[in-house]
């Protein structure tokens, strides 16, 4: 089979490796759609730190298909069931798995990092995923691509629902990228007041009204500060969501805040950084600073359903796709900023046998 491999540091390929076997607990999915995420882009040029020197991995870790694949010991999923996983598979003992966030888990793996991820036209989702609930059935309402942009979106649901997100908030979202796009979708149908999106590509920016955004601010043109001003008569934005991964922007959402607002820190810096933020600011006008990282599964379980019933739709993220041939094609666009999300999408398998 082929897959999209990190071999080190700036070096990823596709390559022709062995199909995966499932052990007796194990599943195999023939993967259909897999999105391609920032995450997958930092790997590919900078490694992880849960990935040693020397060790091959297969990216990705937004993805969806059908199981071809079914151990002696596997229950409750079959060959040709359509399935989706969450990437954060939690050592299940720890006080943040009992608590049911996986996502918080200190000894975690995941697909894409410890796990080979679903880049690849086959991957192995061994019993420890399918023990600790990774594993979902999708609602024949969800398309194969759209489960696959499930994942990004549960990481924004885990975000705004920390938020108190009401008919009276007004919402400022600076990137308009998947990410900011999502959240987008997320603050209307959480019924915002008003929902502000501030980026430096006017392409990105159409998209964010078309999902919903009331307010657009090309930053090569406008001054965020003063559009915020005029758009809530001086108040300042209830709520801020960071989508872009630079300092300057998290300092700039503090100091955009209304009294009693409340930012969340979303996209991460990469590496630690210094940012000065105003804690003058942050005590008399009594903020609140968040930050979220992941998903847990619960967090999925309720994304997947907003899908299913038709709440959001997913695939009009979807800007561009590749075959596997030409997933390095599909890494590069994804940084290119030029559209959304690219996905790499496979035609259908032929079922197998269960073990």
């Amino acid at each position: 089979m082929k897959a999209l491999r990190f071999h080190g540091v700036g070096d990823v390929s596709v390559d022709e490796i062995p199909e995966p076997v499932a052990g007796p607990g194990d599943i195999v999915i023939a993967v259909r759609a897999a999105s391609i995420c920032g995450t997958d882009r930092r790997i590919a040029a900078n490694g992880h730190f849960k990935i040693a020197e020397g060790t091959v991995r297969t990216l990705g870790h937004e993805f969806a298909g059908e199981i071809v694949r079914a151990g002696a010991d596997v229950r409750k999923y079959a060959v040709g069931d359509r399935v989706s996983v969450t990437p954060n598979v939690g050592c299940g003992v720890c006080e943040f798995c009992r608590l049911g966030f996986n996502n918080m888990c200190p000894d975690y793996d995941a697909f894409g990092i410890t796990f080979d991820g679903g880049l690849a036209e086959y991957v192995l989702i061994p019993a420890s995923a399918i023990a600790r609930g990774n594993v979902f059935h999708l609602p024949d309402t969800v398309s194969y691509r759209a489960a696959a942009l499930v994942e990004p979106l549960s990481c924004c649901y885990s975000a705004i629902r920390r938020l108190d997100v009401t008919p009276s908030t007004t919402v400022l979202v600076m990137g308009a990228g998947p990410i900011g796009s999502c959240h987008v979708m997320l603050a209307k149908l959480f019924g915002a007041k008003k929902v502000i999106v501030s980026n430096t590509r006017q392409p990105r920016l159409d998209i964010a009204a078309s999902l919903g955004a009331d307010v657009l601010v090309n930053l090569g043109e406008q001054d965020l500060a003063d559009v915020v001003a005029r758009e809530t008569a001086g108040r300042g934005a209830d709520v801020a969501i960071t989508c872009v991964s630079k300092p300057a922007v998290q300092s700039e959402a503090v100091q955009l805040l209304a009294t009693f607002g409340r930012v969340n820190f979303f996209a991460g810096l990469g590496v630690a950084q210094e940012v000065p933020i105003d804690t003058n600011r942050v005590h008399y006008r009594a903020l609140t600073l968040t930050g979220t990282t992941g998903s847990s599964n619960a967090d999925y379980l309720a994304s997947l359903a907003l899908v299913g019933d038709g709440r959001l739709d997913l695939e009009r993220l979807v800007s561009k796709s590749f075959v596997i041939d030409d997933a390095l094609d599909g890494l590069a666009y994804a940084g290119s900023g030029e559209g959304m999300k690219a996905m790499v999408e496979f035609a259908a398998p032929a079922l197998r046998h269960a073990d």
